[in-house]
C-alpha cells in the first residue's frame, strides 16, 4: 500500500474513532437513563458492549497506521 493510500486509511480511521466516541457517550447516557427509569437495560449494554468492542478495534487500526506511516 502506498503512503497516500495509507494516509487516506488514517484520515478514515481517525473518522471512525470521533464517531464511535459519540457513539458511546450517546450509549452511556441511554443505559444511565434506561436504568433511572427502572427499565432493562440488557440489550442497551450489549449494544454498549459492542460500540466499545469496535472502538478497540478502530483505535487499534488508527495505531497501527500511525506506526506505519511514521517508519
Amino acid at each position: 500500500m502506498d503512503r497516500q493510500m495509507n494516509i487516506r486509511h488514517l484520515e478514515e480511521t481517525v473518522g471512525h474513532v470521533s464517531q464511535g466516541e459519540r457513539h458511546i457517550a450517546e450509549q452511556e447516557a441511554r443505559v444511565t437513563k434506561l436504568r433511572r427509569e427502572g427499565h432493562d437495560t440488557a440489550e442497551a449494554e450489549n449494544l454498549l458492549r459492542l460500540f466499545r468492542e469496535m472502538q478497540t478495534q478502530h483505535v487499534f487500526h488508527r495505531d497501527r497506521l500511525l506506526k506505519k506511516l511514521g517508519q
